[in-house]
């Protein structure tokens, strides 16, 4: 299940509604917003961790629950797996669907297709975002075993037969996504959800190359992601199996799949303390006020410093402290920030995390008229996000950066940018008026809006 989190992410300052008007400081007329931009090619980083630490992270991913609830066996389908969509599907989600599968056969070895007609494996329900917090009221998108639409879900819930640790192989289940929200919001459900449709349910936030993280980084699955799938699906294993059977024989499939991770020193990251991720779900969930969210990120932080952390997961830690603090402290906000990209800095695989701690670090400097330092921040990063096909956290970079060289005194370069980051803010954004609130938010950063 994808979780509802506070949209802090990427949000720099105001909160973004509906607007009529065209942005002020864009050059972009109201009707001429440049089409879409799409990912055609992936380009996936293959792992580079040792395969003993592989081979744990596979065991607490395939034998575990999100919830912490253990999975007596594992289960997966047997055989090709056909795959539908029903209800009311955006635009993107099949071309999407379709880009995924392929890279699912390809890298993962795994057998699936759209079925052509009738019933199967997987159906893909395309619904409201508020359908889906009806049935399940703290996920954006979710997966069920055993039903083929909502309104089953619905009825059988907490029911022996959508109870995943009594399951005993996949035959049938429906994942649930949102229609009305943007491209890049679908397109990252449909890839956390079929990766856990397919295989294996957890998520582990001392994961940092993974989708299989809450921290949500990760918009697709990566190169680690697809090494997991293969591993689950290799001739080796099959339904039923408990941890120990799949334990003894992952360290042979693994030197098979991964010979690389042979040679690897491993890391042996520990175990990520449940009082912590109940902290950061309360800091960066549902329910709680911005004082509650501020005490339970701080007690997340004590938590992380008394473990030792020098990994991700401290700088994901201070990071979220750093947004909630945004409103109330701007000094110690942005003192937060730097950390969390010192930490971020520090740890193996963290690149693309270092993305959001610079687009706060580099909006205080264009806030401050220093545009040199931000394009030095900024220029490193914004391929990183393309790679990992972050189209969100792309055009707000290249945006900007747009403001950055505008400091400059580059105009004609910074309007050449903002042209070129407005198809992946459609992408990313979704709908005309939040690509426009993207642009003013952004250029409501510099000291020159005056001049306008």
């Amino acid at each position: 299940m994808k979780q509802l989190v506070v949209p802090f992410l990427l949000t720099l300052g105001a909160c973004a509604q509906p607007q009529s008007e065209a942005p002020s400081r864009a050059a972009i007329s109201e009707s001429s917003l440049p089409p879409m931009k799409v990912f055609a090619t992936p380009r996936p980083v293959a792992p580079a961790r040792a395969n003993g630490d592989i081979a744990r992270d596979f065991l607490d991913l395939a034998f575990k629950m999100e919830s912490g609830r253990e999975l007596p066996v594992m289960t997966r389908f047997e055989g090709p797996i056909t795959v539908r969509v029903t209800g009311s599907p955006p635009s993107n989600l099949v071309p999407d669907l379709k880009r995924l599968m392929a890279r699912l056969r390809r890298e993962a070895g795994i057998d699936i297709h759209l079925a052509t007609s009738g019933d199967a494996n997987i159906t893909i329900e395309s619904v409201t975002r508020t359908q889906i917090r009806r049935a399940l009221p703290q996920a954006a998108c979710f997966v069920a075993p055993n039903v083929s639409s909502l309104s089953q879900y619905r009825a059988a819930r907490r029911s022996p037969r959508t109870d995943w640790t009594l399951l005993q192989d996949r035959e049938r289940l429906s994942i649930f996504l949102p229609n009305d929200t943007s491209p890049q919001e679908v397109r990252d459900c449909l890839h956390e959800e079929l990766a856990q449709a397919l295989g294996p349910l957890n998520d582990l936030y001392r994961l940092p190359d993974s989708v299989f993280n809450d921290d949500n980084v990760h918009a697709v699955l990566t190169g680690f992601d697809m090494l997991i799938l293969r591993a689950y699906y290799d001739p080796a294993l099959k339904n039923g199996m408990t941890r120990a059977q799949v334990a003894s024989r992952l360290p042979a499939i693994l030197a098979r799949i991964n010979p690389r991770g042979q040679s690897v020193s491993p890391l042996q990251p520990s175990a990520t303390p449940r009082a912590w991720i109940n902290a950061i779900h309360r800091a960066l969930g549902p329910g709680a006020n911005p004082a509650e969210r501020r005490t339970a990120a701080r007690l997340a932080l004590q938590i992380a410093k008394q473990e030792g952390w020098q990994d991700h997961r401290l700088g994901f830690t201070h990071y979220a402290l750093g947004r909630l603090l945004q409103g109330v402290d701007a000094e110690q906000a942005y003192t937060q920030f730097l950390l969390a990209d010192q930490a971020y800095r520090r740890s193996p695989h963290a690149t693309l995390h270092r993305g959001y701690v610079t687009a706060q670090l580099a909006a205080q400097a264009i806030s401050s008229g220093r545009g040199q330092e931000a394009l030095a921040l900024l220029n490193p990063l914004i391929p990183v996000a393309a790679r990992h096909e972050n189209a969100e956290l792309l055009a707000t970079l290249m945006l900007l950066r747009a403001e950055a060289l505008e400091l400059q005194g580059k105009s004609q370069e910074a309007g050449a940018v903002r042209l070129d980051s407005l198809g992946w803010a459609r992408y990313g954004f979704g709908p005309d008026w939040a690509v426009r609130a993207k642009l003013r938010e952004i250029a409501s950063l510099s000291p020159l809006k005056g001049r306008y």
